[in-house]
């Protein structure tokens, strides 16, 4: 469930708990005098260079390998891999099955051996949750070396945030959602000539509101909410689960802002999000419960199954 401003939580630090291991750790090493790509030293959690939306081939089609510094220690990766701990980066969680079925569209095989050899690099971190009907549900997250490799690979652009670790066990699964929320919205937006899409969690929203709240005053706060594309609602500014940031057809800037709407929704909160203006989504089943809630407040808003 996404955040308003009006309380400046920070981001809460990454801390360890119990996840399953499925590997023990290989370092992998290689020497220092194999061709090096030199890598300046980026701010935490953000890359530059080449952008990895950019149309590429299916991750199983790519068998080459390539060598990844970090400091004095070398990675030999497949392409597929690299791709791999990039969508991890910017999504912090993605469940298995649905990295499984949308990167590697659906070669199981080919993912399951980029999976196992990601974990016992030490890039990648898989833990079993409780998913949907209190069934167990596998997710997978960059470690704190997979995140201190892709930073310092630059293979994401600049402005992308990037993220590690299963920083709140509790959200993990609605968090693994919005992968699913960004599979669904991404082609529409591609459709319309849309491209460079850059993904913004509410944990990267938040942290930039309440820097310009600091600086501004919450006088300013309509103006705060222009500048992000979002709206004042009952003198605050809700915060969507993920914003799609993009270059239209136009060369404009563009941005879609998407919530991931549970049973755990109270009535207000749902109202809140449509004067928002945010494209709703809910997962199968709750369709039914969110248009009679809609219809109580007298409110209208298309209705987005994942």
């Amino acid at each position: 469930m996404s955040r308003d401003f009006t309380r400046r939580d920070s981001e809460e630090d990454p801390h360890e708990f119990s996840v399953r291991e499925d590997f023990p750790l290989e370092s992998e090493s290689v020497p220092l005098e194999m061709s090096r790509k030199q890598a300046g030293s980026p701010e935490p959690e953000h890359n530059t260079d080449r952008s990895l939306e950019q149309p590429s081939p299916p991750l199983y089609s790519a068998p080459t390998r390539t060598t990844l510094y970090d400091r004095d220690r070398g990675y030999r990766l497949r392409e597929s891999e690299v791709q791999t701990i990039a969508e991890l980066g910017k999504f912090r969680v993605i469940a298995l099955e649905d990295l499984a079925q949308h990167a590697y569209h659906g070669r199981r095989p080919q993912f399951d051996q980029d999976r196992q050899s990601l974990i016992r690099k030490g890039l990648v971190r898989q833990g079993t949750f409780e998913g949907p009907e209190a069934s167990p549900r596998e997710l997978l997250t960059l470690t704190r070396r997979g995140h201190r490799l892709l930073c310092a690979t630059r293979l994401l652009p600049a402005t992308q945030q990037v993220y590690y670790d299963f920083v709140n066990p509790r959200a993990a699964n609605h968090d693994a959602d919005l992968y699913l929320l960004y599979q669904k919205e991404a082609p529409h937006i591609e459709a319309k000539g849309g491209r460079n899409l850059r993904v913004i969690l509410d944990y990267e929203l938040k942290r930039t509101i309440n820097r310009d709240v600091a600086n501004l005053g919450t006088q300013a706060q309509t103006d705060i909410a222009a500048r992000h594309g979002l709206r004042v609602v009952r003198n605050k500014i809700p915060l969507p689960d993920l914003t799609i940031e993009y270059e239209d057809s136009q060369g404009e800037m563009a941005r879609v802002h998407l919530e991931l709407v549970t049973e755990h929704y109270r009535p207000r909160q749902i109202a809140e999000k449509v004067r928002a203006g945010f494209s709703l989504y809910t997962p199968h089943g709750e369709t039914d419960r969110l248009r009679r809630v809609l219809d109580q407040h007298e409110l209208t808003a298309d209705i987005l199954s994942l």
